[in-house]
């Protein structure tokens, strides 16, 4: 009866162990890289990061992130700074898709938008800043591709051998003991 007992709980304890693995990897889908670093244009100095994951069920899965800075340091960037971001296919004909951007934790200075990106290829990313200190556009590139990692449940069915054989191999140690300490 007790070793029945430990078996059950060392199968929930993995058990537990493979879903609190799976549960950040549905979090996040890759980190974000730079498109454009530190461009002057206008009055700003301006960086785009991007993580441009591709779907195929229409949700927005180009994100987008921007920094505006003034070039001049002196002065403080006006809250009612604006910024959007417009994706355009280069490989072949598509709409061009345009979002307005939305402060991230309030800072005007760091602004976020996502945008559905229809399919894998080169677009051409246009960020546009409007505000009092003036207005400002800058230009990049970006290869939009699928997000190749498995599904979590999939992650669950590659961990799940390991996890048998752990369990396997703890078996046998917990019969070794027991059957050195009948001896």
């Amino acid at each position: 009866m007790r070793r029945r007992t430990g078996l059950r709980a060392a199968a929930f304890a993995a058990a537990t162990a493979v879903a609190a693995a799976i549960a950040p990897a549905q979090a996040h889908d890759g980190p974000p890289f730079p498109i454009v670093s530190d461009a002057v244009a206008g009055p700003y100095r301006i960086s785009i990061w991007t993580d441009p994951d591709t779907t195929d069920d229409g949700t927005p899965g180009g994100q987008f992130w921007i920094v505006i800075e003034p070039v001049d340091r002196a002065v403080s960037l006006p809250p009612e700074t604006q910024a959007s971001i417009s994706i355009e296919p280069l490989d072949r004909s598509g709409p061009a898709r345009t979002a307005r951007m939305a402060p991230v934790t309030n800072d005007v200075a760091r602004q976020f938008v996502a945008l559905a990106i229809d399919h894998e290829g080169r677009f051409a990313v246009q960020a546009a800043i409007d505000g009092p200190l003036g207005k400002a556009a800058v230009d990049g590139e970006v290869e939009a591709t699928y997000d190749l990692r498995p599904p979590p449940m999939m992650l669950a069915v590659y961990l799940m051998p390991f996890v048998l054989v752990g369990l396997l191999w703890g078996r046998l140690l917990l019969a070794r003991r027991r059957h050195r300490s009948e001896r």
